[in-house]
């Protein structure tokens, strides 16, 4: 691997890229590490056989996954382009009808009304207006809507939050990631000028894994990590996603000629790119604040950004840094870096709420064990199915196959399939459910906790849930 790792104290790197059959095979039934392409660590052994396996797990799903990217990418095209027909011509049936008329309505991918495929599942785009400012839940509750808003395309982000939230889209980005050479992380900014005076609240939102995003998915699967001096080991698949730079690390500043290359000459990396935006705002209003939020990979890299900001001593942005709201947020480092961002967040005053509804898969990822090493950190904001709460130190079942947990997994699997036929009596017309949500809670029968990932659940949670919480986080 062509990479100067001098910026971290240690470090264990996977490269599918460097993919042999040979080497892969031999990584699985070796302890001789150092002599694998597929793998670069200052460790010259690995003893530990449940170790490599997860290492050889990852290498595989991660080369298979860039295997199949274009196909992965044009299915889910087609989907969403199939579910944009339905909407757009008033369901099966009236598509028909104007296909033996003549008067298809096609939908333009990049306009306002296109939704993606994670949007069709909670197509609700107003704010709840029982939830006003000065009520606990209010950021917890905007920061979802963000969070959700932040999959699809920027004209309909840019309309929602103008014309819907009457609030200001400062612009969607896509950013750099230095490992895979091409832009796979997006986010977008706005300001909530709902406030009196000139109070007022920038939210950043990162989006999360696209479920037809092989380079996204990739940034999951990557388990590889980099120690840094007083800090901990951090997960290498987010770091790389939020900016990471190969021979840097994170310099606290990137001169001209690192960032641009003939290779890639308009390259901007989220942390810098979002931190330099940042800065200008805030020094134009002496009285703002922002939140960082995101929902899935999004919640890694949210918490990571205000991560790498401590590593910077960004001592202005951190002290306008809100709060840091995170949904169905994987786990992001080791314990030492779990005791270390505890104790800056602390510092600074800055709220962390790490939300969990149900069962979700992928909080309980990648798995809390001697072999991975990855610990969550902070208070966890609990969801059962019927959208009560409670302030934990860690969700019941903290990694997904816990013994004992299955049966319930698939009971609560069941009773959230039937909840969808009730729950807009219970609570109102906007909690009702559509056929294609129903349709991937049946499949949770099989797979429990993957339908509890939607942010639809965690958009219910912050509306149905009770205000204390937050209070008492």
């Amino acid at each position: 691997m062509e990479c100067d790792k001098r910026f971290s104290s240690d470090y264990m790197l996977l490269n599918h890229e460097e993919l042999s059959l040979s080497d892969l095979f031999r990584l699985l039934f070796s302890s001789d590490v150092e002599k694998r392409k597929v793998v670069d660590s200052k460790e010259n052994k690995e003893e530990s056989f449940e170790r490599r396996w997860l290492m050889f797990v990852s290498i595989v799903v991660q080369k298979t996954l860039q295997f199949f990217s274009r196909p992965l990418s044009f299915v889910g095209s087609c989907i969403e382009m199939w579910l944009g027909l339905l909407s757009s011509n008033g369901g099966f049936g009236g598509l028909l009808l104007n296909v033996l008329t003549g008067k298809v309505v096609v939908p333009d991918k990049e306009s306002a009304t296109f939704v993606s495929f994670i949007g069709n599942f909670d197509k609700r785009t107003e704010l709840d207006k029982s939830i006003e400012r000065g009520d606990p839940r209010y950021n917890a509750a905007l920061a979802m809507m963000a969070a959700k808003a932040s999959y699809e395309n920027p004209i309909y982000i840019q309309t929602i939050v103008n014309n819907h939230w009457q609030m200001e889209f400062l612009g969607s980005f896509d950013f750099w990631n230095e490992y895979q050479n091409k832009a796979t992380t997006q986010a977008f900014l706005m300001r909530d000028t709902t406030q009196p005076g000139e109070e007022e609240t920038i939210v950043v939102s990162f989006r999360g894994t696209e479920p037809f995003d092989a380079d996204a998915w990739c940034s999951d699967f990557d388990i590889s990590w980099y120690e840094f001096p007083g800090v901990g080991r951090v997960h290498g698949g987010f770091m790389k996603a939020l900016g990471l730079q190969k021979s840097l690390g994170w310099p606290k500043t990137l001169q001209q000629q690192e960032t641009h290359s003939s290779a890639r000459p308009n390259c901007k990396f989220s942390y810098y790119e979002i931190r330099e935006m940042l800065r200008e705002l805030m020094r134009r209003n002496d009285r703002a604040k922002y939140v960082v939020t995101g929902h899935s990979l999004g919640g890694a890299l949210a918490v990571l950004f205000a991560a790498v900001l401590t590593f910077h001593g960004e001592e202005m942005l951190l002290e306008r840094l809100e709060g840091v709201y995170t949904f169905g947020q994987p786990r992001v480092g080791d314990e030492k870096f779990g005791k270390y961002m505890k104790r800056k967040l602390d510092e600074y005053g800055i709220g962390y709420y790490r939300f969990v509804y149900g069962f979700d898969i992928v909080p309980r990822l990648p798995y809390d064990d001697a072999n991975l090493m990855f610990k969550h950190f902070g208070t966890c904001i609990f969801f059962n199915r019927n959208y009560h709460g409670q302030v934990v130190v860690e969700e019941p079942y903290k990694n997904y196959f816990s013994p004992g947990g299955t049966v319930g997994m698939i009971w609560n699997a069941l009773m959230e399939l039937t909840r969808s036929f009730t729950i807009a009596i219970d609570h109102g017309e906007e909690y009702s459910e559509g056929w294609l949500l129903t349709g991937v809670r049946l499949v949770g029968l099989l797979i429990p906790g993957l339908p509890a990932h939607l942010p639809r659940d965690y958009v219910n949670c912050t509306r149905l849930g009770p205000p204390h919480l937050l209070h008492s986080s």
